[in-house]
């Protein structure tokens, strides 16, 4: 258990110090008869990893920089993705610049010509796959008012699509998968998380964490944190993806690290040292907004959107919900432990609130980096 311990602890150090918003295009195909119409929004700031478009590395994209690289820009996007029915061949037809919630994005325009009206397609997609193993490509089919949707990436590269639409089933088993991996893959939510659960099994008194007497005080306070958190969530994530309320990318990434650098300093000098879910509750409501630009960006119908939020929720809560199942029993059996207590509660919130600081600091030095 003492490896156990200090392999999460290592595991907390890799997460946070490779810690990123995870990104995200955007890929919209219209199909008329035999014809498909095709736009694909990329984030600059991910196409400058690969294709360096900081001519000058001032930190800064202008359209100055940018539009030279159309050509390289089109040419990589258009190798790492691949249309079938039969045989689609695209066509690019240009680029653009347009902003999301997140910042600038290459607009690149194709058609593709297929040899019959396609009844289905399969979509091929490997973009910054050898980059980052967190993007995904959030697609949209659409014919004559149907929609259909997909969520690709290095897990699942490649999908076939009614174009006619896809069954609510369907939507939601995509969405609570992407709930699932956002608190496991999405390293921001789960280091949040983990900072707050790690104190559970203790009572903070005179400013110094106590081990509780049983397990029922433990179980009910880890049931509070992550309910209250998940709660949190979904309420910014439903408004903010409903367009309701808009907070600046730049902002919600730069709050988040800083909820897990106080998270994590509160353990170390518990200055909250009772209803830690208030805590979860209240910075939840900062991490619902970092999954809500995604949802909002796709501009799904009404009754999709109401399904992907619901189902995009009870992933999480599943996630979540792993986590509890894994970190309960150490927590509970080791909390008497003077190393347990020094090692994982001390030094691993140390070590959050370190990179955290950093994270905290890098993500705000970004803000406006690319105009």
């Amino acid at each position: 258990m003492m490896r156990l311990c200090l392999l999460l602890i290592a595991l907390c150090c890799s997460a946070v110090a490779s810690a990123h918003k995870p990104s995200d295009s955007y890929l919209t195909l219209v199909v008329d008869g035999t014809q498909l119409h095709g736009r694909w929004d990329i984030a600059l700031r991910d196409l400058d990893v690969p294709l360096v478009l900081d001519a000058d590395g001032d930190g800064k994209l202008t359209w100055g920089e940018v539009r030279p690289r159309s050509a390289d820009i089109s040419a990589y996007a258009f190798s790492h993705l691949r249309l079938q029915h039969g045989d689609c061949p695209l066509k690019p037809q240009g680029m653009q610049i347009d902003h999301h919630s997140d910042g600038a994005y290459a607009v690149l325009r194709f058609d593709a010509q297929c040899a019959a009206a396609p009844k289905q397609l399969s979509i091929d997609y490997h973009l910054f796959a050898e980059l980052d193993t967190l993007h995904k490509g959030l697609v949209q089919v659409i014919d004559e008012g149907a929609i259909a949707t997909a969520i690709l990436g290095v897990g699942h590269p490649e999908e076939t699509l009614d174009i006619h639409g896809k069954p609510a089933w369907a939507i939601a088993s995509d969405f609570i998968a992407a709930g699932f991996t956002h608190i496991w893959l999405g390293f921001d939510h789960a280091l949040f998380l983990l900072a707050l659960l790690l104190p559970a099994a203790y009572k903070a008194q005179s400013r110094r964490w106590q081990a509780v007497a049983s397990l029922r005080p433990v179980a009910l306070e880890l049931l509070r944190i992550v309910t209250a958190f998940t709660a949190a969530h979904a309420i910014t994530l439903t408004l903010a993806s409903l367009r309701w309320v808009s907070v600046p990318s730049a902002l919600v990434e730069t709050g988040i690290a800083v909820t897990i650098l106080l998270a994590a300093l509160n353990n170390l000098y518990p200055l909250v040292q009772q209803r830690l879910w208030l805590l979860a509750f209240g910075f939840g409501l900062i991490h619902g907004f970092g999954f809500a630009g995604v949802l909002a960006d796709m501009a799904l119908p009404r009754w999709h959107m109401v399904i992907a939020l619901g189902a995009f929720n009870l992933g999480v809560e599943a996630g979540q919900a792993a986590l509890v199942l894994l970190l309960l029993p150490v927590l509970y059996l080791y909390r008497h432990e003077v190393w347990f207590k020094r090692v994982v509660l001390y030094g691993g919130s140390l070590v959050v609130a370190l990179f955290a600081c950093g994270w905290a600091w890098q993500r705000a030095a970004q803000i406006g980096a690319i105009t």
